[in-house]
């Protein structure tokens, strides 16, 4: 299920827990070009020294690409990120986990990543009245059409706040 994104938002731009309908995808409209620089200043950040992403002559000489792969957990980052605009910002309590997390091809430097989110699940809060549970579904793909990344996150959500 896929159509126009929900109308009704927090100034921000984030929708409430009660704007999210189960099977709805939004297919975000903002991409992004992995660079050399992204890889290397999240590596070096990260303190991962795995050579599988920082030493091209390693890759060209000792694995199966021939080439960097950019670090996995930079691309779900950006997987995610992508998908703020139009769905968090603003009205996230905070993210409650990560689960059924899946690399199926590698992201390469150059690769332009595009990303949508399916609206899995979602549930009241037992214990604030105020907010509610919200399962996401996170699917990356490269420039090609090739699915690179996925996830499900369960964020903590407000809900729409009451007037009066």
């Amino acid at each position: 299920m896929s159509s126009e994104f929900p109308r009704s938002t927090h100034p921000r731009g984030g929708l409430y827990f009660e704007d999210f309908e189960l099977g709805f995808v939004f297919t975000h409209r903002l991409t992004r070009t992995v660079t050399t620089m992204d890889n290397m200043l999240f590596c070096n950040m990260t303190l991962n020294p795995q050579p599988l992403h920082i030493d091209a002559h390693f890759c060209a000489t000792e694995t199966e690409w021939g080439k960097p792969i950019v670090n996995s957990l930079f691309t779900l980052g950006l997987v995610i990120g992508i998908s703020v605009n139009d769905t968090t910002v603003g009205t996230t309590i905070g993210n409650l986990g990560m689960t059924d997390i899946k690399f199926p091809a590698p992201v390469f430097e150059g690769d332009t990543i595009r990303a949508t989110t399916e609206i899995a699940a979602k549930r009241e809060s037992r214990s604030r009245p105020t907010a509610g549970i919200v399962d996401f579904l996170h699917r990356g793909y490269n420039q090609n059409g090739v699915l690179v990344a996925e996830c499900r996150r369960q964020a903590f959500m407000h809900k729409r706040p009451v007037k009066g």
